[in-house]
């Protein structure tokens, strides 16, 4: 990235899973009309290098491809007193506020983004996603 420019945050990363048109205008783009376009009527100095191509070579916005992200799913939560805690062991159950069937939850660095149910493959477990939380629905999370 340019010096001129600041680095990306959580918020604008979020928005730009959203597809916020706004992101564009924060980030200091002047818009089209201000671009100059080449003869195939895309800018002929854009940061993010050529447009995408029908062979799939390049795309815009390569770069934020390689940032890691944490995946974590919610099988159910609860709250216990501290002298409960103490008294768990080995085979305690802990009761927890989904029931059984209900769809877990996928958070990505702690957001809310889609919903799914446990799979086993290869003898490990996995999350088959069943629903994407529509942007609407990750705004009034926010609340």
């Amino acid at each position: 990235m340019s010096e001129d420019k600041p680095n990306l945050t959580q918020s604008d990363l979020d928005r730009l899973m959203s597809d916020d048109p706004g992101l564009a205008q924060d980030w200091g783009d002047p818009g089209p009309a201000a671009v100059p376009a080449s003869s195939d009527g895309h800018s002929s100095d854009s940061p993010f290098g050529p447009p995408p191509q029908a062979d799939g070579a390049a795309r815009p916005l390569d770069f934020i491809l390689d940032i890691p992200l944490e995946i974590s799913v919610e099988l159910g939560r609860t709250r216990m007193i501290i002298n409960d805690l103490l008294q768990l062991g080995q085979g305690s159950v802990i009761e927890l506020s989904k029931l059984a069937g209900e769809p877990l939850e996928i958070f990505v660095n702690g957001k809310l983004v889609a919903r799914g149910e446990v799979v086993v493959v290869n003898e490990k477990f996995g999350v088959r996603v069943t629903d994407i939380v529509s942007p609407m629905e990750r705004v009034k999370s926010l609340s």
